[in-house]
């Protein structure tokens, strides 16, 4: 007959191990929510703080990161960049929504690429904004980055078996000290003056934007 001591010794040693295990398995079932929180959080962040079919920052994001920019880069010459897609709506009225959308969404791309590390935004609508760390902010080198930045836009946009070549006016206007808004508003006006004289017409555009914002 087995002793009553070694069955009651054994009987407590498989009920620690149960108990063991089930507190391994809350453990594990206990991060995977935690996991999941977490994730559900930075998706929720990310959702509220950037443009959900470009995937660029929106504006509130924007001038955040511009604000870090504008701190670590203090006394260094600092470009704002405003550019606006031209003749957006005749493209979605013509080529659909859909293909609007993948305009935008390439418009986004190209941008982030000019940027680099440089924060960028979609304001809205067709509308999108940068903050340009730069080596010198003198007419030459506006016209440089202006130019370039024109012809990445220019390049033609996959639309299934087509493609579909837009183009986009384009305003720079370097940063005074922290006046990112002032800045902004003088890119923004040189964009406006751009888009006046047409996309037929690309080196007057940039000459004239160049010298708005030397102004």
């Amino acid at each position: 007959m087995p002793d009553p001591l070694t069955v009651a010794s054994g009987l407590c040693a498989v009920g620690a191990l149960l108990s063991s295990w089930q507190l391994g398995r809350r453990a594990v079932r206990a991060e995977a929510e935690i996991g999941r929180l977490q994730a559900e959080l930075t998706a929720e962040r990310h959702a509220a703080s950037h443009d959900p079919l470009t995937g660029l920052p929106n504006r509130r994001a924007f001038y955040r990161l511009a604000a870090t920019l504008l701190t670590d880069c203090a006394g260094r010459p600092l470009v704002a960049v405003v550019l606006d897609v031209d003749d957006f709506k005749q493209i979605n009225d013509r080529y659909g929504h859909a293909a609007g959308d993948q305009v935008l969404i390439s418009v986004a791309e190209r941008l982030a690429t000019f940027a680099g590390d440089n924060p960028v935004a979609r304001l809205g609508g067709d509308e999108f904004a940068g903050l340009l760390a730069s080596p010198t902010v003198d007419r030459r080198w506006i016209d440089h980055a202006t130019r370039r930045l024109y012809d990445m836009l220019a390049a033609p946009i996959p639309m299934g078996t087509a493609t579909l070549r837009v183009t986009a006016s384009v305003g720079l206007a370097p940063v005074h000290g922290t006046q990112l808004t002032e800045a902004l508003d003088r890119a923004d006006a040189a964009m406006y003056q751009a888009k006046g004289l047409g996309a037929a017409r690309p080196s007057r555009a940039l000459r004239d934007t160049a010298h708005l914002a030397e102004c």
